[in-house]
């Protein structure tokens, strides 16, 4: 080999060698830069669980927490061995209403690891922010159908209204799908047999405690009804219960969760003290229902219907929530029995939750007055105003009309989604209606601005319930046609002043232009109403974030039981 050869040999060996060596080095910093890649979205993964975290963390500090008492020297010691039984049955409403809204509570706890979303899942009854518009808050869960878990998730519209299925759109009956894969009906009597068994055995259990007569019936009455699915007779006898101290809601009641077809009842319960003295103070206002009724702001023809004059007004201290009234925005008041022939026949009965109310009042609308409500205006936010726009809420709903003017059945029925939203906002207007009116009377005592700036105080309480909500949709819908009508206007300090001689207009005629749709059922005129005014205008939502800031509660949770009650 020659030297030029040796000397090119050599200098091919070292080049091949640089080659090799650059490219294990290239390789390496590659893999080196491949590996910080890699391990960069797990940094990102670990600050976005912390973020994720805190998330959840202020999710829950949006509720405040409230203890369910009573004065128990009060309760005889009978009474004291029932209202342990009565919390049991109640109690079993919380496993019904899961499977109603959600379905496998277990496996949806399976995919949870953090305690906080866990505690958050609980609150929310499943996955969804009932405050956020049921935006989901779990890994790996979609949006919240709109028939919760009573229909098939696969099910149309079209295919629901095709089926020739007898009891399809009963209160009490899920849709589901048989071995064939075709839609098929079950009751609920039979879907929660063994549950509801043993929340039936409980009411007779505590009815032997008893000793008013009204109650006692009462007990026994819903024990049978919970398995059979039958509810008419409880009802009717729910309202003659008069002179009873303990009182007990339990069932499939109100169909806020089916927001598909509004069909569908969802179970709950509460366990409710009366305050005896302030109840009487309440019972003469019924006897004006049939006057109020025939002044309504709304031509006759909507109004021919007589409302039971054998309805009752009592206030009652809460001490136990369960199922679909212990989510989201809680209930401070109840207007209860749903069922339009018991309605017509008997009106209805009117529970103020006393000892709730006044934890939001102090809790929630107070700040939020202090906040959005014009200094010179505060003043007129009081805990009596409170009350009684509540009370005359709940009386509102036994007013206006129950079924349709032309031949469409229900109201309900007719309006189906929407009539809850619907409902909630005729109750709020014509609740104000009725306070202005028995001021007039001289059977209210008060200045009438008290009324009209704790109910407007109110909308800002209740808007941040969400589009989810009845009660929130409701409370959009009157606050912009109240803006739209010149009721209020929004200072430049972020407050906003109240224009009461437009809010008196603007009451009227909202209170019409309700009364009218649930007469004729129209059902068209209702989405337009919902889609227009049922949202949430971007400075009025500018305004709930500050007091999100301010770190003022939307609602509140309960720490309830035999415990807290020291029984």
């Amino acid at each position: 080999m020659s030297n030029f050869e040796r000397i090119y040999f050599k200098t091919k060996q070292f080049m091949k060698k640089v080659i090799l060596y650059s490219f294990l080095f290239w390789s390496f910093l590659s893999c080196k830069q491949q590996v910080k890649q890699e391990t960069k979205p797990s940094t990102n993964n670990k600050v976005s669980q912390k973020t994720k975290k805190k998330e959840i963390q202020q999710k829950i500090k949006q509720y405040a927490k409230v203890k369910l008492t009573t004065d128990v020297s009060k309760l005889s010691d009978k009474e004291k061995k029932m209202i342990p039984l009565l919390i049991k049955a109640v109690k079993i409403m919380d496993d019904l209403f899961w499977y109603e809204t959600y379905g496998d509570k277990k496996e949806l706890f399976q995919k949870i690891s953090d305690a906080d979303t866990k505690t958050f899942a609980e609150i929310n009854y499943g996955p969804w922010d009932r405050l956020d518009d049921n935006k989901p808050f779990v890994k790996g869960i979609g949006k919240k159908p709109l028939g919760a878990n009573f229909y098939p998730k696969d099910m149309t519209v079209e295919e629901f209204e095709k089926a020739d299925l007898k009891g399809k759109d009963s209160l009490y009956t899920f849709v589901e799908r048989n071995d064939k894969g075709e839609l098929s009906i079950v009751g609920y009597n039979q879907k929660f047999k063994p549950q509801l068994l043993k929340a039936s055995q409980y009411l007779m259990e505590a009815a032997a405690f008893v000793e008013d007569r009204g109650l006692k019936n009462y007990l026994l009455a819903r024990a049978k009804a919970l398995l059979n699915d039958d509810y008419y007779n409880s009802d009717s006898l729910w309202m003659d219960m008069k002179s009873n101290h303990l009182d007990v809601v339990i069932g499939p009641i109100e169909t806020y969760e089916d927001q598909l077809f509004g069909y569908k009842a969802a179970h709950e319960g509460y366990v409710l003290v009366k305050d005896m003295e302030w109840s009487k103070k309440l019972a003469h206002f019924v006897t004006f229902l049939p006057e109020l009724q025939k002044n309504l702001p709304v031509e006759s023809k909507y109004k021919q219907e007589k409302p039971g004059t054998k309805s009752d007004l009592n206030a009652y201290d809460a001490i136990y929530y369960s199922g679909e009234a212990n989510t989201g925005g809680k209930t401070i008041a109840i207007n209860l029995p749903n069922d339009e022939r018991v309605q017509l026949k008997k009106g209805t009965r009117r529970l103020q939750l006393k000892n709730v109310m006044q934890a939001k009042f102090d809790k929630i609308l107070v700040p939020i007055a202090n906040e959005l409500i014009t200094h010179k205006q505060r003043k007129h936010i009081t805990f009596d105003a409170f009350f009684a726009n509540t009370m005359f809420h709940e009386v509102a709903h036994g007013l206006g009309i129950k079924n349709t003017i032309n031949g469409k059945g229900t109201v309900r029925t007719s309006l189906k989604d929407l009539s809850s939203a619907l409902e909630e906002g005729k109750a709020d207007v014509l609740g104000l209606y009725m306070v202005m009116q028995l001021l007039k009377k001289g059977e209210l005592q008060g200045d009438p601005k008290d009324y009209m700036t704790t109910f407007m105080a109110s909308i800002f309480r209740s808007v941040r319930f969400g589009a989810a909500d009845a009660h929130g949709i409701a409370n959009m819908i009157r606050f912009n046609y109240f803006e739209e009508k010149g009721a209020f206007t929004r200072n430049d300090d972020g407050t906003y002043t109240l224009h009461y001689d437009k809010i008196m207009q603007a009451m009227n005629d909202l209170s019409g232009l309700i009364l009218t749709l649930q007469g004729t059922g129209d059902y068209q005129s209702v989405q337009k109403l919902v889609k227009q005014k049922g949202i949430v205008p971007k400075q009025l939502q500018k305004d709930l974030d500050r007091l999100l800031e301010k770190n003022i509660p939307v609602d509140i949770i309960f720490e309830q039981g035999v415990e807290v009650l020291g029984l």
